[in-house]
């Protein structure tokens, strides 16, 4: 089974070309910044540059919707290839080939340069406010544990 799932963001807006003929086809090229989840040893790069390609209405709504920055969620599949350069030399290459792709955030997330959810000072302190134990909060929706019972818990 080949199968691809990345969440990242796009280095810069896709390269979209048409292919030549009579039923001329979209082709979206765009590289994907994927966190990883541990940093080598002796490594600083924290992230993977990882190329997509996508075709037809996947490409189409690739130029009108994606732009360097947005953070995606991307499906697909991985497909290898080379070829021979003007130098003569062979380069090999691996890409995915793009099967779905989804918005992994909102668009006022991603412009409001935090990457998540933005502060709400009034939603953190009511979810620490609720002054009876025993009762669940409305913030959070967890029961605060009353003080005293360490002893009585199944776990430590």
């Amino acid at each position: 089974m080949n199968k691809v799932i990345l969440m990242g963001r796009l280095t810069r807006d896709p390269e979209v070309r048409y292919s030549a003929g009579e039923n001329s086809t979209a082709v979206a090229r765009y590289t994907l910044a994927v966190d990883r989840r541990f940093r080598r040893d002796g490594s600083d790069q924290t992230a993977d540059f990882i190329g997509c390609v996508a075709f037809g209405r996947s490409a189409e709504f690739a130029e009108k919707y994606l732009h360097q920055g947005t953070k995606i969620c991307v499906t697909g599949r991985i497909q290898t290839g080379s070829y021979t350069n003007r130098e003569g030399q062979k380069v090999y290459t691996t890409d995915v080939v793009v099967e779905d792709q989804e918005f992994a955030e909102s668009k006022a997330a991603s412009s409001g340069g935090g990457g998540g959810m933005a502060y709400q000072p009034q939603q953190t302190q009511a979810a620490y406010a609720n002054p009876e134990p025993g009762k669940a909060s409305p913030a959070d929706g967890f029961m605060n544990i009353p003080d005293g019972i360490d002893e009585e818990l199944p776990f430590n």
